[in-house]
């Protein structure tokens, strides 16, 4: 109850965020209109007044957000300030396409979900799986690469090198085919490393032996095993829509496709708060429809007599300890480290008009940017903004999770709809509010960040609570203060710690995102994303400049892979949530 209560609490928080962001700007609403109204007339007190009154900004914030959720309630969703036409259109008009990208992905996903647990399913039915985790190093690593990377390399490589596709625009189904490739790949990787964990612990149960030794077919046991293995995937199913949302912000940018999360970003922007308030609702009510959809579809799948059974499959067992394991981490951090050192003792700000957009060469290992900058230097000074961003909001996420560990039903439902929304989302709330930059970007990611190290914590406080020794301590006096910051505090600290390492790098491939969209960092102050959407234009002329920041972000990810390899190694803790 109290979980649902939390829940609620949090749904309503955020929609009262969302009808309260004209007044939350820290533009003034009335200037923005004005000057989309006619950028050349004087903004007086008198006519910003006169805006005001109109728009009901001068009648206060409750009055704001009474007026818009009368209006939602009759299905107006207001009028942009911007255009002057009606909010609603506009919004259905862009679910629609952003609808039918999602559903080209989903196919895209499936398809790669299938290509991946292929293997596993097969080889089980044929009773020769072997043991160690599954999933294979190809799904987790395209499981790690972000779709703005994917988008912007597949934009450069087929679109502009090959020309075998469009690269922007909305006129008919080719324009579906890299888009719809950029969001399913690391979709469907989730799903088929989902698909084939679940899988291992489901050819493992006895009744697959009685199939086996009965003569049942391997076709028939590996469709028997697949439906029992679903149940405990379709529940993650809601990560993958929330990627899936996040990923067509970004996805639409690129292939300047119209659909609801370009306009949503470039609303925001524009400080057009009724047209941004109508595309974040639409959003978030499609990351929480796939969700509950997911649930629906798994108690169906049950069925009525094992729906309350809360099937669970065990975990697969990961293999032993392996020095092999550090060597990819370890190369990787190396080249990654050598490459910031080498561009920190360089000018990152220095601009040489005669020598922009030069390619490779002594002077410029990786070549020059449109202004004549040095790209070593840039990218070497563009990690301080990027890792050093991401350090600082796992730190906030280890602090914050583990005071909240020890009152998890508190924290559970808020995790819910943390769970339910895209850091681009929240970067796009974040930025209208505050405006773009580097700590609007920290703020967005820390937001929807914490969730899973919270679940992490409050399981090992569990554990720790219920240790043996510590039933003992009570009973000779010990006070539960001293319990907790003697025995709980240290056996929670130490593991926590190391899955807030584990983070870092999906942490700043996140905040990169983010810089890439024009909602972190603002230029001319380096960051990986940035400077990766500052080279698209001139990716023809300086292919090296593009690569270079584009390289950086894949070495980035994986990293992230390797961390979650490494967090799969045989440990005495429970496992990461």
């Amino acid at each position: 109850m109290k979980t649902a209560l939390a829940r609620a609490a949090a749904l309503v928080a955020l929609l009262a965020v969302v009808g309260l962001l004209p007044w939350l700007s820290r533009n003034d609403p009335a200037l923005t209109v004005l000057r989309a109204k006619s950028a050349e007339q004087e903004a007086t007190p008198e006519a910003l007044e006169a805006i005001r009154a109109d728009l009901g900004l001068d009648a206060g914030p409750l009055a704001l957000l009474g007026d818009w959720a009368a209006g939602l309630v009759r299905g107006d969703l207001g009028t942009s300030w911007v255009s002057g036409y009606e909010v609603g259109p506009a919004v259905t008009a862009g679910l629609g396409t952003s609808l039918t990208l999602m559903a080209a992905a989903l196919v895209v996903a499936l398809s790669i979900a299938a290509a991946l647990s292929a293997p596993t399913l097969v080889r089980g039915a044929r009773g020769t799986l072997p043991e160690g985790r599954p999933g294979g190093a190809v799904g987790a690593m395209l499981l790690a690469l972000p779709e703005f990377l994917l988008g912007t390399v597949g934009l450069i490589v087929i679109g502009v090198w090959f020309g075998w596709l469009p690269t922007s625009g909305w006129s008919g189904p080719q324009n579906l085919v890299l888009p719809a490739v950029a969001m399913g790949i690391p979709a469907g990787a989730m799903l088929g490393r989902l698909v084939g964990d679940a899988l291992p612990g489901a050819f493992g149960e006895r009744w697959v032996g009685l199939w086996r030794t009965a003569g049942v077919a391997e076709s028939r046991i590996a469709l028997g095993v697949l439906r029992r293995a679903l149940p405990a995937v379709l529940p993650q199913l809601g990560l993958v829509a929330v990627a899936l949302v996040g990923g067509a912000v970004a996805v639409e940018t690129i292939f300047a496709i119209p659909g609801i999360g370009r306009t949503a970003l470039g609303a925001a922007k524009s400080q057009d708060l009724p047209l941004l308030q109508g595309c974040v609702l639409a959003l978030l009510t499609l990351g929480l429809a796939a969700g509950a959809l997911a649930h629906f579809a798994r108690r169906r799948l049950l069925g009525a007599s094992l729906r309350d059974a809360a099937l669970s499959l065990p975990a697969p067992q990961p293999g032993p300890a392996s020095a092999k394991r550090y060597v990819i981490p370890a190369v990787l951090a190396a080249v990654l480290v050598t490459v910031v050192a080498w561009g920190m003792l360089r000018d990152p700000l220095h601009v040489d008009v005669a020598a922009k957009l030069l390619g490779p060469s002594w002077t410029h290992p990786l070549g020059t940017d449109s202004l004549g900058r040095d790209v070593l230097a840039r990218l070497g000074h563009g990690a301080a903004n990027t890792v050093g961003t991401a350090i600082a909001v796992c730190a906030f996420g280890y602090v914050f999770s583990l005071a909240l560990s020890f009152v998890p039903r508190a924290a559970a439902g808020v995790a819910d709809i943390c769970n339910a929304l895209p850091p681009v989302l929240i970067g796009i709330l974040v930025a209208a509010a505050m405006g773009p930059g580097t700590a609007g970007a920290a703020i967005a990611v820390a937001l929807v960040s914490w969730p899973n190290l919270t679940s992490h914590a409050s399981a090992l406080t569990q554990e720790a609570r219920a240790a043996g020794y510590l039933t003992a301590q009570r009973a000779l006096g010990a006070s539960p203060r001293w319990i907790l910051l003697r025995h709980v505090l240290p056996e929670v600290a130490q593991p926590l710690a190391r899955h807030a390492v584990l983070r870092l790098p999906g942490t700043a491939l996140a905040i990169a995102s983010l810089g890439f969209l024009g909602l972190g960092t603002q230029p001319p102050t380096p960051e990986w994303g940035l400077l990766l959407e500052e080279s698209r234009a001139y990716v023809e002329t300086a292919p090296a400049a593009a690569l270079a920041p584009a390289a950086a972000i894949a070495a980035l990810a994986a990293l992230t892979v390797s961390a979650t390899n490494l967090a799969h190694l045989p440990k005495r803790k429970a496992a990461l949530a």
